[in-house]
């Protein structure tokens, strides 16, 4: 479970348990057709009035003067942070010269190292334990355009872990709060920390600026603080921001399997052909029964019509390929995975069962409503994944 560090340290998710905006309700956003309209902007109060609760939206947070709490809790760790030294500001220059070979700090992004070297840090989530079943999830949302996304994936009675990054939350509380409301598992991603780095294509700076591991001591601690789980962009991480993590209750989630649906290539555009490439050799390594004594977590995104449009394209071949597709948290049995104790998430029997039991009743009655079947495991929605490690 997470430790409830203060108000401020849950009110993102809890601030979805409000009805409505000011000027339209979940419903009424949800129906929208227009993506341009889906993305006008729209107030809403019960974020609108937290705001000062929170580091400032987009850029690297640091520890807001009035939260004592977090300033204590900080300085009570901060003498027994491992010590690594932050890998920016020039982090590409780091990567070159870091020791690959040994990896004394465990860092992924220099060759994928998941087990970290110290001691009490547990081990990187990268697969789950289900064999032949995929965790099902997507990065960098709340897209405001979404909806026919949502209604895709309501129509097939599935259920993802959709990782949130705070800021867009902030800026488009419905549509997280729909995808709350759906019953998605809702966790978050992105940790902002501007580097330099040597490079004349401007997406590449773009993409390195999101690098956790150059952070400082205390802006980790403060990226950290204000979120309720913990997903490093592309992967970033090492054994220093590890320990930071599981000091607040956080356990590091990876992946193994990348559908390359937000890299750009050569031409500096996302290309469809590689990202279509990569979901293709995935599926085909499902098929060849690599996953049948351990299931696999893909790298998906919601961050654009172009990956939205790639999942809903290659939805039918992941099902035919994985006898389960389910949400991370329910792949790895976390049940209490919330901070809030009334929040349960089903087993991976009752929620494979409660699947089972719709597809049944879809066969027979072309139903589409998993939501329906699964009415003894409501509180299947909002369910947050990986937050599984003992807290101070």
């Amino acid at each position: 479970m997470i430790v409830p560090h203060s108000f401020a340290a849950v009110a993102l998710v809890s601030l979805l348990n409000f009805v409505s905006a000011a000027d339209r309700t979940v419903a009424e956003q949800s129906a929208i057709a227009d993506p341009a309209k889906q993305c006008e902007a729209y107030y809403y109060a019960p974020v609108a009035e937290q705001l000062p609760n929170f580091p400032k939206t987009w850029t690297t947070a640091t520890i807001p003067a009035s939260d004592t709490t977090a300033r204590t809790k900080f300085n009570s760790i901060s003498n027994s942070i491992p010590k690594i030294q932050p890998k920016g500001p020039e982090i590409m220059v780091t990567v070159q010269s870091y020791d690959k070979v040994n990896d004394p700090d465990c860092w992924w992004t220099a060759g994928g190292c998941t087990k970290p070297k110290l001691a009490g840090i547990p081990e990187d989530i990268s697969l789950i334990p289900e064999p032949r079943t995929l965790g099902y999830g997507f990065d960098d949302g709340p897209n405001c355009s979404h909806n026919a996304f949502y209604d895709y994936l309501t129509s097939h009675n599935q259920k993802a872990t959709m990782f949130f990054i705070g800021s867009n939350v902030l800026g488009w509380p419905l549509q997280a709060k729909r995808a709350f409301e759906d019953g998605h598992e809702i966790c978050t991603v992105g940790l902002i920390k501007l580097v330099r780095v040597r490079s004349s294509k401007p997406l590449l700076r773009r993409l390195i600026s999101f690098l956790v591991t150059a952070f400082t001591d205390e802006e980790a601690w403060a990226e950290l603080y204000y979120i309720i789980g913990f997903k490093p962009p592309l992967g970033d991480i090492d054994d220093r921001i590890r320990y930071i993590a599981h000091s607040l209750g956080l356990t590091t989630m990876l992946w193994k399997y990348d559908t390359y649906d937000s890299h750009p290539g050569p031409s500096g555009l996302v290309e469809v052909d590689t990202v279509e490439k990569h979901y293709k050799e995935f599926i085909d390594t499902a098929k060849s029964g690599a996953f049948n004594h351990e299931g696999a977590i893909l790298l998906m995104h919601e961050s654009s019509n172009l990956t939205m449009s790639q999942a809903v394209k290659w939805y039918p071949d992941l099902k035919d390929a994985f006898e389960h597709i389910v949400p991370v948290g329910v792949a790895m049995n976390n049940t209490q995975i919330y901070v809030e104790s009334s929040i349960t998430s089903p087993t991976f029997q009752q929620y494979v069962s409660a699947r089972g039991s719709t597809v049944e009743e879809e066969e027979s009655n072309g139903a589409l409503s998993l939501s329906a079947s699964l009415s003894t495991l409501a509180m299947i929605m909002s369910a947050i994944l990986y937050c599984t490690s003992a807290t101070f």
